[in-house]
């Protein structure tokens, strides 16, 4: 089992730019703008990954009551894989879902 770390901070997306605001119901790990985020973590909010690539939005998958967002590391090539937030782009996930 993971050890979840929470780390919900404010940032600039590295892919579009957009300044992206805190969560504040959970750790913010992705650009609500683009979907993006950033290799980062070993363990959720260690910021300990040496990596740092992008983390690009892939797929889409059903998760409990909601969905995950699947990421391809455009450095490492690792697969990962993140719950969506209630501010996302539904329209770029909609658009993910349909292997656009």
């Amino acid at each position: 089992m993971k050890r979840f770390n929470t780390l919900d901070e404010e940032f600039t997306c590295q892919n579009c730019g957009k300044k992206v605001n805190k969560l504040y119901y959970t750790s913010r790990d992705h650009c609500n703008n683009c979907l993006y985020s950033l290799h980062v973590d070993i363990t959720p909010g260690d910021r300990k990954n040496p990596c740092k690539g992008l983390l690009k939005p892939i797929g889409i998958e059903k998760y409990r009551d909601t969905y995950k967002i699947i990421y391809q590391c455009q450095k490492c090539h690792q697969i990962h894989k993140n719950v969506m937030a209630n501010d996302d782009n539904m329209d770029l996930i909609i658009e993910i879902s349909k292997g656009i």
